[in-house]
């Protein structure tokens, strides 16, 4: 009978010392409590956690992919869109991402959230759709460093939708319009002045040389015969004119 206390006595131990062990895996860190106070950080590999009295929080260092849900955000001119993104961020102190905040992940997509709100709010539509790049950084380095007492790093923040509602596509649609149009003008009246500017020196250097006049006629008298029309009209100076007329 004395056998089986001898074989409980091992059991237990051998329960003991399993559920002491604790293996770490390269990307794992574990924050160890001494009788409820904060020991130390380890990992990777073999760690001895000894039960009851000491305990351990497991911490994962790869980056988290955290999609942010849509936002309603109030631009600075006053147009109501639909924002959502995606934060990369991770644990680079899992002593400050345990102790420091209750659930990190939680706090750190709720903070994310109101940056986006806060950070985008500071803008016009215009920036939101066409400056994205600039207010991606401008809301990673507020979330960084908001995170930053919490041993979290922000390392990328990319916002992925902004969503209009139809009467605000319908407004930007007729706006993009109008540019096209107004460019067309420019464009056409640019083209006219530069026009009438060669025109301009093309009369001057006519009327200074009378037989550069002359072959611009001989030239327009072959560009009417090659068309198809039974009536040619013939050109002629004036000065030719004047001068029939004065033999009279």
């Amino acid at each position: 009978m004395s056998i089986y206390p001898m074989y409980i006595i091992i059991i237990l131990v051998i329960a003991f010392l399993v559920s002491a062990i604790k293996i770490m895996l390269e990307y794992e860190r574990g924050v160890i409590f001494t009788l409820g106070r904060y020991w130390r950080t380890g990992g990777p590999g073999l760690m001895i956690v000894i039960p009851v009295i000491q305990k351990m929080v497991r911490v994962d260092l790869r980056t988290i992919v955290m999609d942010v849900p849509s936002q309603d955000v109030i631009s600075r001119d006053n147009v109501s869109v639909k924002v959502n993104a995606v934060v990369y961020f991770r644990v680079v102190d899992p002593e400050k991402a345990i102790i420091q905040v209750e659930n990190f992940y939680m706090a750190t997509s709720q903070l994310a959230q109101t940056t986006l709100r806060s950070v985008l709010g500071q803008h016009e539509l215009d920036e939101m759709l066409a400056e994205r790049e600039k207010l991606n950084v401008d809301i990673q380095t507020d979330l960084d460093e908001q995170t930053d007492a919490w041993g979290i790093k922000v390392s990328n923040v990319e916002i992925k939708h902004v969503d209009l509602d139809e009467s605000m596509v319908r407004a930007i649609a007729r706006q993009a319009e109008a540019e096209r149009v107004r460019r067309a003008k420019v464009i056409h009246a640019e083209g006219e002045m530069q026009a009438s500017v060669k025109l301009q020196e093309a009369a001057k250097i006519l009327s200074e040389q009378p037989q550069a006049l002359q072959l611009r006629y001989l030239q327009t008298l072959t560009e009417i015969a090659g068309d198809k029309s039974n009536t040619i009209v013939f050109p002629l100076p004036i000065d030719l004119v004047e001068s029939l007329l004065s033999r009279k």
